[in-house]
């Protein structure tokens, strides 16, 4: 990568669930201007990129079905909001990432009704239709469920009478637009310039695997190169990110395109490790195996790390509340290589299980009678006053969650070997003991040795490394010589020779 660009690069993103975050307007939903209010608090944090989930015109509450790509729904704010959002945020040295859905449309989108009137209509073929016997000769009635979508018959009737249906990978509410058509690539390609001009930083894009039906995916990697090229056209040094929801050897190819996308190996092996204290997929081979396969498409690739996104379990419900677990998980996440991205309210321990509203819950600013930010467009499951501790708490307590995600967040930008982003830097240390996961983040202005105890016991190691200095203990390690006594779950990290 080149320097100027490893420069421009967020070293810590946050994921913003834009209903959930911060009502500006006491109608009980988060907006445009709720984030704005609160980008004191995330640069605060030390986040440098936001990444705001859909806020386009749409029916839904997650508006990932869209129907007007060019426009704000007005729950969310207006254009002017907006335009104040992005230029708040590049004061404060913030990047936005929006998350573009270019997937499928929303049934209600003003081409899918027009394609619905019949064959002869212009916009028929922005969708994909097939007749009934296509579909059956070509074998696909029916798909897989995926962790992505539960849907298992994809295929919809449009209206009554239709002698074709139109396909939606994950609902009839989403029919999946034919990327095959050069139209519809010029349209998103024209919504892309859109946003571009309105000075965001990139895109999250939503369903990235799924841009072509499943079976025509081997299309979609040269369709990402192309749409990397347009968009670079317009800002040379545009942030794509990838949701491609399956194994490391699948996601690689998407690197010819993608710029960066979503590591879900790593995701799960780290909500392993929190659920059971044991490293069962040796988490540190497979980073090196998984950034071996991305390399070998694209030397430059930038791999995103997470705990848990708008789509998963919280980590905080997969610790069971356990603090030090989740200090444990947010160690992990901020000492590895990557680019990492923390989904709001995981910093203070928020909690969350399917579905998927529940895992979407109000951020808790304070407590609930002093607290005029919060959302309340439903009714909270997991995370009220007595169940999570409002961040004003936690800003107050320096053993909190929230202060310890800041203090690591700090150290990670401010230690070379930890900021770097690419190429991934990643060594397997001398340590073999069970209990611990350890590695080494060589970099040419030091190499630095993190040893995390991953379960609630003590443990000893002995380090063969020539220990230089300790950047971080979380409780006063006992350090003798080379030897390193760690509490549970406790974290060192060292700079060696």
């Amino acid at each position: 990568m080149n320097n100027n660009l490893q420069a421009q690069t967020p070293r810590v993103f946050y994921e913003i669930f834009i209903r959930s975050f911060c009502d500006s307007d006491n109608d009980g939903k988060g907006d445009l201007n709720g984030i704005t209010s609160k980008l004191d608090y995330l640069q605060d944090l030390g986040v440098e990129g936001i990444w705001i989930t859909p806020f386009f015109l749409s029916n839904s509450y997650h508006k990932y079905d869209v129907i007007d790509y060019k426009s704000v729904d007005a729950e969310c704010g207006t254009m002017e909001d907006f335009e104040n959002l992005i230029k708040e945020a590049h004061k404060r040295n913030i990047k936005v990432l929006i998350d573009f859905v270019i997937n499928h449309t929303s049934s209600e989108h003003s081409w899918f009704l027009e394609a619905q009137k019949g064959k002869e209509n212009p916009y028929r073929n922005y969708y994909v239709w097939l007749s009934p016997a296509q579909i059956k000769a070509k074998g696909i009635a029916e798909r897989e469920a995926t962790a992505d979508s539960a849907e298992k018959q994809p295929w919809h009737w449009a209206r009554k009478g239709d002698d074709e249906k139109y396909y939606g990978m994950f609902w009839n509410k989403m029919p999946d637009l034919n990327m095959d058509n050069p139209k519809v690539r010029q349209e998103i390609y024209e919504i892309g310039r859109f946003w571009l001009a309105k000075g965001v930083d990139g895109f999250r894009m939503d369903a990235a695997k799924h841009i072509y039906p499943d079976w025509e995916s081997e299309k979609c990697h040269a369709f990402w190169v192309e749409f990397g090229q347009r968009m670079e056209a317009i800002k040379s040094d545009v942030y794509i990110v990838g949701e491609v929801w399956t194994s490391a050897e699948k996601i690689a190819p998407f690197f010819r395109g993608l710029k960066a996308n979503f590591n879900f190996d790593l995701c799960f092996a780290i909500q392993d490790i929190v659920k059971t204290g044991h490293d069962a997929k040796d988490i540190v081979s497979m980073l090196i195996r998984n950034h071996n396969l991305f390399s070998k498409e694209n030397p430059d690739f930038i791999d995103a790390s997470m705990l848990s996104n708008h789509d998963q379990v919280r980590i905080g419900s997969i610790a069971d509340g356990n603090i030090e677990k989740l200090k444990l998980a947010a160690n992990l996440l901020l000492t590895l290589p990557g680019n990492p991205y923390l989904y709001y309210g995981e910093e203070i321990g928020m909690k969350g299980k399917k579905p998927d509203e529940n895992i979407r819950e109000a951020f808790i600013w304070n407590k609930r009678s002093e607290d005029n930010d919060r959302t309340n467009w439903r009714k909270p499951v997991y995370n009220t006053d007595s169940k999570t501790t409002p961040l004003k708490f936690q800003i107050a307590d320096e053993n909190s969650l929230f202060n310890h995600y800041k203090k690591v967040i700090a150290l990670r930008k401010s230690i070379p070997a930890l900021a770097q982003i690419s190429p991934a830097n990643l060594k397997k240390s001398s340590i073999s003991n069970e209990k611990v996961v350890s590695f080494i983040r060589p970099h040419k202005n030091g190499d630095v040795l993190v040893i995390q105890n991953i379960t609630n016991e003590n443990v000893e190691v002995l380090v063969k490394e020539r220990i230089e200095n300790v950047f971080f203990s979380m409780k006063g390690s006992n350090l003798d010589g080379q030897k390193v006594k760690l509490g549970a779950y406790e974290v060192i990290i060292l700079e060696i020779e």
